[in-house]
């Protein structure tokens, strides 16, 4: 099967985090709307929104008006959409645009005759986080708490809020390249010759013998989002900021 093309002059954004109280993103996707911004793909690494679940729908309103451009957008321009930890089972919200599951991350694209692999990156991180990740996403859990916060007024959404309006998403994390390599070990040689990620919020590239890797900073922390040039010059990303 041929790969999917990561097109010349792409724009790969993660962690934007857009909520009521972080709007900075939904100007960024009128800029994409008005021209200003011009990409033939975009490609959203995962925790897009701070919250977005799916089968949720009170938590659809915070996003109402990014969900509607996004799928405008979709219209004009290719759109992939890798799912996070804070925005997952999209399918049905957006129709026109590829939103690749967890459990299909990463998938790998070809650009100028080299693999690339994008994942949101919230993978390999041990059983207990699997666990988490396989419960916040079981219909059944998801169908019980969404009748207990419609029962309850909207307490459980409400607390969420709560939770995401004090956590801070720019903080650098010690030692991060050996905890990298630790948790890429199992990454197969040769599958990819570059992995790209978001999560982690760190900006970093990091080369090791079998691929080299970048983690992409968080929209949230500056407005920084990323776009694909020609490798001729040993370098993927160039770094832009919206602001």
């Amino acid at each position: 099967m041929s790969l999917k093309t990561l097109q010349e002059g792409a724009i790969l954004i993660a962690d934007a985090h857009c909520a009521p109280w972080r709007t900075s993103f939904i100007d960024f996707l009128h800029a994409l709307e008005s021209d200003k911004i011009v990409t033939p793909q975009l490609i959203l690494m995962g925790d897009i929104f701070d919250m977005l679940y799916g089968p949720i729908q009170r938590s659809y309103r915070y996003s109402t008006e990014g969900i509607d451009l996004l799928n405008r957008l979709g219209k004009k321009i290719e759109i992939i959409y890798l799912e996070g930890n804070h925005d997952f089972l999209l399918t049905d919200l957006f129709p026109g645009i590829t939103v690749i599951r967890r459990e299909e991350q990463p998938i790998v694209m070809d650009y100028e005759g080299k693999k690339v692999a994008l994942s949101h990156g919230d993978s390999s991180m041990g059983w207990g986080y699997e666990l988490y990740t396989a419960l916040i996403r079981n219909p059944l859990l998801l169908a019980f708490l969404r009748m207990l916060d419609t029962l309850g007024g909207g307490f459980i959404v409400s607390w969420l809020e709560e939770q995401m309006k004090r956590k801070s998403h720019c903080r650098n994390i010690d030692d991060f390249e050996r905890l990298t390599e630790q948790r890429l070990s199992g990454f197969k040689s040769g599958s990819a010759d570059v992995l790209i990620e978001g999560h982690f919020h760190q900006n970093r590239s990091i080369k090791f013998p079998q691929f080299d890797y970048i983690n992409v900073g968080a929209f949230a922390c500056n407005e920084r989002y990323f776009t694909v040039q020609s490798n001729q010059n040993k370098t993927l990303l160039r770094e832009c900021s919206f602001s």
